[in-house]
């Protein structure tokens, strides 16, 4: 997706950046990365890995490993917060609204992620692959929150 000048399309830029975020990853299942957006400005960006000052599943192992959970099942049992949680969470320890914002990330948000981004005020997503988690897509639909996939 690029314009005429060979520039890549505000979407195409922000999508980028969102896979050099995902490479901050301490997870070892899957890299993701996420970024918040309003008017064409990056608010906060969020990558999934243990919360600050926590050993790193990278460092200790993977949990959801050890104990054979599918993806998008028992989201609980990780040591890990995702990224979308990281990037709301950014913006709410810096004092920045996100009311209105629009979400870029790797993969579609699971339900967890699709409350907060609810109640967050996000009114758009657009993402680049799926998750296993079909009550995600019917919350983010029944709010009436754009879901756009790249």
């Amino acid at each position: 997706m690029s314009g005429e000048s060979g520039r890549p399309s505000w979407e195409t830029y922000f999508m980028d950046i969102t896979f050099l975020v995902a490479k901050r990853t301490t997870c070892l299942r899957r890299a993701v990365g996420a970024i918040i957006v309003k008017d064409k400005r990056v608010l906060a960006t969020g990558y999934n890995g243990a919360p600050t000052g926590i050993e790193h599943c990278s460092e200790v192992g993977c949990l959801r490993e050890q104990l054979n959970v599918a993806s998008g099942k028992n989201h609980e049992l990780c040591r890990g917060i995702h990224a979308e949680q990281n990037a709301i969470i950014q913006a709410a320890l810096h004092g920045v609204s996100i009311k209105g914002a629009t979400l870029f990330c790797t993969n579609l948000p699971c339900s967890i992620c699709a409350k907060m981004i609810i109640n967050a005020g996000i009114s758009k997503i657009y993402h680049q692959s799926g998750y296993a988690d079909a009550m995600s897509g019917e919350m983010l639909e029944a709010a009436g929150i754009e879901v756009i996939q790249l």
